[in-house]
């Protein structure tokens, strides 16, 4: 049995700026490889499908990670979760240090998936333990931002800097340790209680009230993931492909204007309705997209990033409104179960169609890839508003 944590209650408020800061620096490292896949398929003779199965096994550990050890911190604490998390991130990127072909990369993806799953969840908790409402926000912007700064701060280093594979690699390790030293400093801000290994069974379930909100979300949903997962697995070569800049710099701006925008747009519209920011999501992506694939088609990277900023605010406004359409229908002690269901399916389509992108891309070329993926992402979307705004009326109806 665990010896009861004492309360911090009535101790003084932990800063809540080391959990955001190290929550930020897990998810940009995770955007990392990305500017860098590129230089791997030039360096290692890469192809297409390889990359988008090195980035879809980050996804599938992380999501096995979530899901196994997503509670753990619950039991054990936060700061010894939150420690082990920081030393497996250290070995991820002591292995893209050292990486010399893809199967390096597939294992350092598979050690970083896992610990940034573990880290998600036990820093998310560790946010709302120490302020409710200022934690919710923070776990919704920092992964966001995080992989913003991951995105376009690996490409102005490997545009700019010495040994473009693994600068930005030492330096996250360096940052990664000095996280690891730090986390004992701060202040527990969770407590023990039995049942650690029990917690370790995954735990999926769908409430029946819930059953149809997440049907009708689902098809915006598996959208919006798709297109997350195309832009960090495709994008810089896609933009290198079709337009010719080969800056890594330039693919990496584009990857870090989703991230931005969707950041900006998750914060401004906190406060709306679940149905309003769907309807706004939806619209704001259908416009975002149709300006990316003309700038696809016109080799115009101002357009790819003008439709870029559109398609990202869509895809905060969408997540914001899945959560909201779904949560309320939720118990407290069926949340968890919930979310996991939720994210299963998200991850899922944030790693498999990447790797069938990869067969496109090899067989069809970059822009037919685009093509096919804005079409079924548009209709996808335009099929889940029509469900929401139908299930909307029902309601409307029955209260009548």
């Amino acid at each position: 049995m665990f010896a009861a944590a004492k309360s911090t209650e009535n101790s003084p408020r932990p800063s809540i700026g080391f959990h955001a800061l190290a929550l930020a620096t897990f998810f940009g490292a995770s955007a990392a490889p990305t500017p860098l896949y590129r230089i791997y398929q030039e360096n290692f003779a890469v192809s297409p499908v390889l990359i988008t199965v090195i980035f879809a096994v980050y996804a599938f550990a992380l999501l096995a990670a979530l899901l196994i050890a997503g509670s753990l911190s619950d039991h054990l604490g936060r700061k010894p979760v939150i420690f082990f998390a920081l030393v497996l991130e250290i070995i991820a990127m002591g292995l893209f240090v050292v990486a010399s072909g893809p199967g390096w990369l597939i294992a350092a993806r598979i050690v970083q998936g896992v610990a940034t799953g573990i880290a998600g969840a036990s820093l998310g908790a560790a946010l709302v333990d120490v302020d409710r409402a200022k934690g919710q926000i923070v776990n919704s912007i920092e992964p966001l931002s995080g992989m913003a700064v991951g995105a376009v701060g690996t490409s102005a280093l490997i545009q700019y800097g010495p040994f473009p594979m693994h600068l930005v690699y030492a330096l996250l390790l360096l940052a990664f340790t000095l996280q690891a030293a730090a986390i004992w400093l701060t202040r527990e801000t969770g407590g023990r209680r039995p049942g650690a290994l029990g917690s370790l069974v995954p735990r999926v379930s769908v409430p029946p009230q819930a059953k149809r909100p997440l049907s009708v979300v689902t098809p915006i949903n598996i959208a919006n993931w798709t297109l997350a997962g195309f832009y960090l697995s495709l994008v810089p070569s896609l933009v290198a492909g079709t337009t010719g800049s080969t800056a890594p710099l330039t693919g990496g701006a584009v990857v870090t204007a989703l991230m931005v925008s969707g950041a900006v747009t998750v914060y401004a519209r906190r406060g709306k309705s679940a149905s309003a920011n769907l309807g706004f999501g939806v619209s704001a992506k259908t416009l975002g997209i149709l300006t990316v694939v003309a700038g696809v088609h016109l080799a115009n990277v101002p357009l790819l990033l003008i439709g870029t900023v559109f398609t990202g605010a869509g895809f905060g406004t969408n997540f914001l409104g899945s959560i909201g359409t779904i949560m309320p229908h939720a118990k407290a002690e069926e949340r968890a179960g919930l979310l996991s269901a939720f994210y299963v399916q998200s991850y899922l389509a944030f790693s498999l169609p990447a790797i069938l992108a990869g067969f496109l891309a090899k067989s069809a070329g970059y822009q037919v890839t685009t093509d096919i993926y804005a079409t079924a992402i548009l209709l996808l979307m335009g099929a889940g508003l029509i469900a929401v705004r139908a299930g909307r009326r029902r309601m409307e109806e029955n209260a009548a």
